[in-house]
């Protein structure tokens, strides 16, 4: 029986991925290593652990660290209370759990070792334990383990594509159930709808929530809304984006209701966001540069009179974690390749009224952009 529950920093492990795509992983961020000069990469908290190792660490107070050199064996630390929760994967990584007594600190210093002078480490690893390695290593240069693998980690090969796949699928079934009134919004709170939201995504097959924003009336405009004890009224626009974790990967998608019979100014706002979502999609193409995309979005929502109220990136990377590389983002120059998972997201935001956000997951592929999302894109309009 799956439960209902809120994550609260972890990170999702790889259902069922093989050591030899595990290996294939691995090498190729060595080979990424020694084009950039890197002796090791030590990898704590975040996505990267378990996208090599399978293995995800608790976010306890006890370090666990992968220590992955170019020139010897990986060596897994663990604090020895969690090394039973370890798959032995003896061709990838060999285990070194540390008991209570030992500075862990200690032991993966003495593992790295002090001829190391160039050294990534991952952005989530705790500060104390970054200091604390700064001061043993004091020779060592440091750098972000993401410049190394988050190009890696963006390209998904097929199976993580499948997986991302199943988990949008089982999204747009609750979204479904959203826009046809089977979850009725007049009379309940944000933070009630919120809640079935997310075990609706539970019910059909998440193994975790990550988020159910409610976001109604006036908090519409608010992108990141909390929802809260807001009750949701008639006449007013709900913005409503979701999505959890199934089976190591993770759902998003966002659609917009009226609770009753929109005005003209809203459906011409709703209008003119549709057209730039749907635009965007079609424009990430293999090839592109991300913020091509973005600007395809944000052009024709400016045109449209609204620019000012588009305030954020059109999109997002997604895979083991919610955000990751690539942005779709002015600034961001690098081309979309096959493989790259993204959500497509413009929203149009008028303070203290209303707001509306389309938000698909799409996939770059040579054969054009593969929409994850089927979920229909009309403006819903429920009268319960």
């Amino acid at each position: 029986m799956r439960s209902l529950s809120q994550r609260a920093g972890d990170y999702p492990d790889p259902q069922m991925v093989t050591t030899a795509a595990l290996a294939a992983r691995n090498d190729a961020v060595r080979a990424q290593m020694r084009r950039l000069g890197v002796d090791t990469l030590l990898l704590s908290l975040g996505a990267e652990l378990p996208w090599l190792t399978g293995y995800t660490a608790m976010p306890l107070e006890r370090l666990t660290m992968l220590v992955l050199s170019l020139d010897a064996e990986a060596i897994l630390v663990v604090p020895a209370l969690e090394a039973a929760r370890v798959e032995p994967r003896p061709e990838l990584f060999a285990l070194r759990p540390w008991a209570e007594t030992e500075n862990p600190i200690d032991v993966v210093t003495g593992v790295v070792g002090r001829s190391r002078r160039r050294l990534g480490i991952s952005e989530r690893t705790w500060a104390r334990f970054l200091l604390a390695l700064q001061t043993e290593l004091p020779r060592s240069t440091w750098m972000n383990s993401s410049r190394i693998t988050s190009p890696l980690r963006a390209v998904k090969d097929p199976d993580e594509v499948t997986a991302l796949r199943r988990a949008s699928a089982a999204a747009d079934r609750v979204a479904a159930e959203l826009l046809t009134s089977q979850i009725p919004l007049i009379g309940r709170t944000e933070a009630d709808v919120s809640r079935e939201l997310g075990q609706r995504l539970v019910d059909e097959g998440h193994d975790t929530v990550n988020f159910a924003i409610v976001a109604s009336g006036p908090n519409a405009a608010s992108p990141h809304h909390h929802p809260g004890g807001r009750t949701i009224g008639a006449g007013e626009a709900v913005v409503c984006d979701f999505g959890g974790t199934m089976d190591g990967y993770c759902s998003d998608i966002t659609r917009t209701i009226f609770t009753g019979e929109p005005p003209e100014e809203f459906l011409d706002l709703y209008a003119a966001l549709a057209g730039a979502q749907a635009a965007a999609v079609d424009a990430a193409r293999v090839g592109t540069p991300c913020e091509d995309v973005d600007a395809v979005a944000r052009d024709l929502i400016t045109d449209a009179g609204y620019g000012d109220q588009f305030i954020h990136r059109t999109g997002h990377g997604i895979g083991l974690e919610e955000h990751e590389d690539p942005y779709l983002v002015r600034g961001n120059r690098d081309p979309l390749a096959a493989g790259h998972a993204f959500s497509v997201e413009p929203g149009i935001y008028v303070d203290g009224r209303w707001g509306a956000r389309i938000e698909d997951i799409v996939v770059a592929t040579d054969a054009g952009p593969e929409p994850l999302n089927r979920a229909d894109h009309a403006l819903a309009i429920v009268e319960h």
